[in-house]
């Protein structure tokens, strides 16, 4: 059998049993939702300035009196300064997830864990905003209810009040934080980690 013969052989050779490397097609599978949730940190960062910028209208919107502005806008500045290091982290996660590009398992695994750290990062934020979710609840209720307060804050329908506005605050943050953040960016790092399980097995 000379070279011509030995070629058409290996040409019409079956090829049904040839198969090609699974974690290739497995890794490229994490790639929608890790375009899913690039694109809901880039929602997510324009929400959050609309909804600074609406907060700041507050004042007017309830029609608060004009010795209030003054207070309000005190806080507000320092909520702003809180909102703006958190929107830099979102920008910089936003940047890092544009710039990813998954052919590997540790680029995976890196994404992965970056999704992780982020989520932790935005419950972090959320629970540092409740001290002025109470304040704005307290004064709000201070200048639309003000007999309410001319009883003093040692009396007991205050600290009554007090601890309920805590109270809800902090389980209202709680449970719509949870659901933000798996809504946004929970359910589709869910799936990433499944390729990684999947990848584990192999």
């Amino acid at each position: 059998m000379d070279f011509n013969d030995i070629q058409s052989a290996w040409k019409n050779e079956k090829t049904e049993n040839v198969t090609l490397p699974t974690h290739l097609d497995k890794i490229n599978s994490a790639n929608m939702p890790l375009e899913i949730i690039k694109n809901n940190s880039k929602k997510e960062f324009f929400y959050q300035i609309i909804s600074i910028v609406l907060i700041g209208f507050v004042p007017v919107i309830f029609d608060f009196p004009v010795n209030a502005f003054a207070g309000f806008y005190l806080l507000f500045s320092i909520f702003v300064a809180v909102c703006i290091y958190y929107l830099v982290k979102l920008f910089m996660f936003y940047k890092r997830l544009d710039k990813t590009t998954l052919n590997t398992k540790d680029s995976l695994y890196e994404t992965y864990f970056d999704i992780r750290l982020n989520m932790e990062l935005y419950k972090t934020f959320g629970f540092a905003l409740i001290p002025f979710l109470i304040l704005f609840l307290l004064g709000f209720m201070h200048y639309k209810i003000p007999d309410f307060f001319a009883k003093g804050i040692n009396s007991t329908p205050f600290l009554i009040t007090t601890f309920s506005v805590v109270i809800f605050s902090i389980l209202f943050m709680g449970l719509a934080l949870e659901w933000w953040v798996h809504f946004f960016y929970g359910k589709y790092a869910k799936e990433i980690r499944k390729v990684l399980d999947e990848l584990k097995e192999e």
